[in-house]
């Protein structure tokens, strides 16, 4: 076995009919292949885990004889304290980036173990937030500075911020499960999460008689999609959350016992939701065009109501009223007329609530009767018949 010169490397010639191996003098399981075209590339074999392998180190004319001698010396050595540099490298070349990593989360839990509204939340905040800055990172590079400096720049948003390190953190967490990232090193682990204010925001009488006018207007001059007027109605007339609405299947209203009876929420497992006249009267004017009570033009899926939502309230002069704030006015006006914290809270499916109806032994008839009190009121203020304030509700 001669040692690998380059004067000794150039002049060897390619066998036509195989690959040819030349060994090292020097180094022990240091070579050089020759292919049959003429192609001459450097290698280091060893034993590792029981098994001979071969690792490449680079082709002859990037690589000197020496440079590559010294290549090999570092694998061997690295072979000596358990390491295996062909795995190692086969691992490297199949690891994941952050782009990977959040498909497989969307695919695997996101869209599978979560909510539609929760993934639809996830899959917005990947796109918007994480993938922009991260995306082509590898996830076993990503370091707590990384996601420190992402959530940082997200403090003019402190609640989005959070609900994004919140979500990194499961996806390091399942990336630990697949392998991807050694045990016990999530890097989300110990960054403080921003205080976040909570914003409770009730509509008075006067206006929810301008968010009435304004509905009335959209409807008249068709200025907004049906569906989407329909759906601020239902909001306020009702309490229910958002994704509970405009995920509203036909199969899910009950008008004969008057209710709506959603196969899952929030809270977990199926929930029944009562249904006041005016709500009833909303749903009854609606047609049937879709399995979605509430479709898009197409009727492929639930409509869209940011936008149009932003156009009501604007023309209402409700600045700054998010959809959830028709949730609190509902809770508001039912607390204000007197009816018991447990009857509302009963209604908006409030957990506390559930807990202490056990004990209470609240039936659907009081809460019915409280529906259609609480939408009564909200219609008369709506339709600019009724002048009483509207006071927040208090525990």
């Amino acid at each position: 076995m001669p040692k690998l010169t380059k004067r000794f490397v150039d002049s060897l010639k390619p066998d036509q009919a195989r690959e040819v191996l030349v060994w090292d003098e020097i180094v022990k399981g240091f070579g050089l292949r020759i292919y049959p075209g003429g192609v001459k590339g450097y290698f280091v074999q060893y034993r590792a885990k029981g098994r001979t392998r071969r690792f490449a180190l680079g082709h002859h004319g990037v690589l000197t004889p020496d440079q590559a001698r010294r290549l090999a010396q570092e694998a061997l050595a690295r072979v000596l304290v358990g390491g295996d540099p062909a795995e190692e490298r086969r691992i490297a070349a199949q690891a994941a980036t952050m782009a990977e990593l959040a498909e497989r989360y969307m695919a695997e839990h996101a869209r599978t173990k979560k909510k539609r509204s929760s993934a639809e939340t996830d899959e917005r905040n990947l796109k918007l937030h994480v993938l922009p800055k991260l995306g082509r990172r590898l996830v076993a590079d990503i370091s707590r500075a990384d996601l420190s400096a992402l959530h940082h720049g997200m403090r003019a948003t402190p609640g989005a911020a959070n609900r994004v390190l919140a979500m990194l953190s499961k996806m390091f967490s399942l990336a630990e499960r697949w392998s991807l990232r050694p045990d016990g090193s999530n890097p989300a682990r110990h960054i403080e999460r921003f205080p976040e204010r909570k914003m409770q925001r009730f509509l008075s009488a006067r206006e929810l008689a301008r968010l009435g006018d304004a509905l009335t207007e959209a409807e008249t001059t068709g200025t907004e999609p049906r569906e989407a007027v329909a759906a601020v109605r239902l909001l306020i007339l009702t309490g229910a959350r958002r994704g509970e609405i405009l995920g509203l299947e036909w199969e899910h209203v009950d008008f004969d016992a008057a209710c709506l009876r959603l196969p899952d929420s929030k809270e977990g497992g199926p929930k029944t939701i009562p249904l006041g006249p005016h709500a009833l009267d909303v749903l009854a004017r609606l047609p049937r065009r879709s399995r979605w009570v509430l479709p898009t033009a197409a009727g492929q899926g639930p409509v869209s109501l940011s936008k149009p939502w932003n156009r009501i309230r604007k023309r209402a002069g409700l600045v700054g009223v998010r959809i959830h704030d028709l949730r609190h006015s509902f809770a508001s006006v039912g607390v204000a007329g007197g009816d018991s914290l447990f009857i509302v809270g009963s209604i908006l499916g409030h957990k506390r609530s559930i807990t202490t109806e056990r004990y209470a032994h609240l039936s659907d008839d009081p809460r019915r009767a409280a529906m259609e009190r609480i939408g009564a009121r909200i219609a008369a203020a709506m339709d600019g018949k009724a002048d009483a304030p509207v006071v927040p509700l208090r525990p």
